[in-house]
Parts: C-alpha cells; sequence; structure tokens
C-alpha cells in the first residue's frame, strides 16, 4: 500500500489571490491531500487576523475536498515533519521571487533532506497580483473584484471603509 502524498503550502495569505487559489487548485490535484499552512510572519504586520485568514480560505476552498488549512509558526521543516509532508509547494510569479525560492528550498533541503519543493506558476493573468499591491489598491477605494474573491474583497472594504465592491462576473 502506497503512502498518501501531502504537501504543504505556507505563506501569509494576507489576503489570499486568485493567484493562491489558482495555486492551491492545481497543487490540491497533484497530491492526495494539501495543507494550507497560514504563516505567523514576525517581520510582516498583518493586515487580518491569523484566524481571519484561515477562515476566508476555509470558506473560499471549501469546495476542494482533499484541502486542509492550519497555521504555523517556526521552522517550516518542523511543519513538514508534523504533517508527514513529502513537499513544500510555492508559487512564483517572477525571477525576483524564484531567487529568494530558490535559497528557500536549498535551505530547507539543508535543514531537512526530506524536504522536496514543488514550484507552480500562477496563471498568467493572475502572475502580476500580489497581496501587497491588494491591499493598497483597496485602501486607495479601487476595484479588485477581478483580483481576489468576493469574501476577500468584501473584507477589505469594511476594513478599509472603502466604497462598494461591484459583485464577481
Amino acid at each position: 500500500m502506497s503512502k498518501e502524498k501531502i504537501a504543504i503550502y505556507p505563506g501569509s495569505f494576507d489576503p489570499l489571490t486568485f493567484g493562491h487559489l489558482d495555486v492551491i487548485q492545481r497543487a490540491a490535484e497533484l497530491f492526495d491531500k494539501l495543507i494550507v499552512l497560514v504563516a505567523v510572519n514576525a517581520s510582516k504586520q498583518a493586515h487580518f487576523s491569523l484566524d481571519e485568514r484561515r477562515g476566508h480560505i476555509t470558506a473560499i476552498c471549501q469546495h476542494i475536498p482533499n484541502i486542509e488549512v492550519h497555521s504555523f509558526s517556526g521552522l517550516l521543516v518542523n511543519a513538514l515533519n508534523e504533517y508527514e509532508a513529502c513537499a513544500v509547494v510555492r508559487g512564483l510569479r517572477s525571477i525576483s521571487d524564484f531567487e529568494y525560492e530558490i535559497h528557500m528550498a536549498m535551505m530547507n533541503r539543508d535543514l531537512n533532506p526530506n524536504c522536496e519543493t514543488v514550484f507552480l506558476m500562477p496563471s498568467p493573468e493572475t502572475s502580476f497580483v500580489s497581496s501587497r499591491m491588494i491591499r493598497e489598491i483597496a485602501k486607495l477605494g479601487g476595484d479588485i473584484t477581478k483580483f481576489v474573491p468576493t469574501i476577500i474583497a468584501d473584507a477589505l472594504k469594511e476594513k478599509y471603509h472603502a466604497p462598494s465592491c461591484p459583485s464577481d462576473k
């Protein structure tokens, strides 16, 4: 009997974008189980709480049967062991992402020789979108509905008291 192939997709997801969702959906097809890990990152000021981010992802991904959403802090390789995962999934939007991510993958592999990293590129229409850009557009009252699910657009509108966003098409 073969062992279940479990992967971890870590990130701050502050907020989740359609680019993240694209990677989640594709990774869920590649692995028996995908664990989306919402990171506690002390070097970043989160705009949504850990519980809010987990709740957003859980609600948005409820149609994907083989994912779980959890949070973590500390070393990713420790989470890899805790969830008995065989791989880490990372999204790559650009060469600058690759440069950062390859160093992280090599360090994780050095810390845990069983740590494989799988890089997925988001679809071209979402490859330029970042959570930071989405937050900035939302703060300034811009329309973000083509970049994020409705739950996220509504949550950002409420957080920043922006004008009403049109619904998703």
